[in-house]
């Protein structure tokens, strides 16, 4: 089965959505090093799918992290708030996966959610109405 750039774009878009819902499931059962992780991977997912539309290629997450500031944030294509939430999150989830001992809390967690679901809408946003 042969899959167009376009699929890959919203098989993409679709699963920074899905991760974002899988983060407010863990909310719920107040796993927050998990949230944290999904909250990262659901950026990170649409980060890559807006790659994909502009042709951007990355092979590790502190590359994708670094060619979003550079082509991103840096023009002013996007807000620089939300290369800062990146990279918090980015930070967050590897402190979360790889640390000893840290043990994130809804404090410093909870508020994350709406900032990264305008993330998520910034860059849907941005998919869906750039020409290129």
């Amino acid at each position: 089965m042969k899959f167009s750039k376009n699929d890959l774009i919203k098989y993409r878009l679709d699963r920074a959505f899905e991760t974002f819902e899988e983060a407010k499931i863990l909310a719920e059962k107040e796993h927050w090093n998990a949230v944290a992780n999904r909250l990262y991977y659901s950026c990170f997912y649409a980060t890559n799918s807006l790659f994909i539309k502009k042709n951007i290629i990355t092979k590790t997450h502190t590359g994708t992290k670094n060619q979003f500031h550079l082509h991103f944030i840096k023009t002013k294509r996007i807000d620089e708030n939300l290369g800062f939430l990146y990279s918090k999150l980015f930070d967050l989830r590897q402190s979360g996966d790889y640390e000893d001992f840290i043990f994130h809390d809804q404090e410093s967690i909870q508020p994350l959610f709406p900032k990264v679901e305008n993330f998520l809408i910034t860059l849907k946003n941005l998919i869906e109405t750039d020409e290129s």
